[in-house]
């Protein structure tokens, strides 16, 4: 019997990814939060993927990290060498 992989939730990965590249742009979570009109206590239960966000405010943290939606839910558009088996 083979094993399979753990795959992460579409939330998690969201949340994984909203954080890197909040991080690559070198902003905190207020100021992610003040740019996309959102609180950080929001984007900070994001990032933890423990909240199921909406589309729209998706759409809001994109536009406010300036890339587009769909790289925030690609599961290998922000990966870490160190997350792989």
């Amino acid at each position: 019997m083979t094993k399979s992989k753990h795959r992460p939730s579409d939330r998690a990965v969201f949340g994984r990814n909203l954080k890197r590249a909040r991080h690559i742009k070198g902003l905190s979570q207020d100021a992610l939060a003040y740019e996309s009109s959102l609180s950080r206590t929001f984007v900070s239960d994001v990032e933890r993927a423990a909240r199921n966000i909406s589309i729209d405010n998706m759409s809001r943290l994109a536009a406010a990290l300036g890339i587009p939606l769909h790289e925030l839910l690609d599961p290998s558009r922000f990966s870490d060498p160190l997350d792989a088996d």
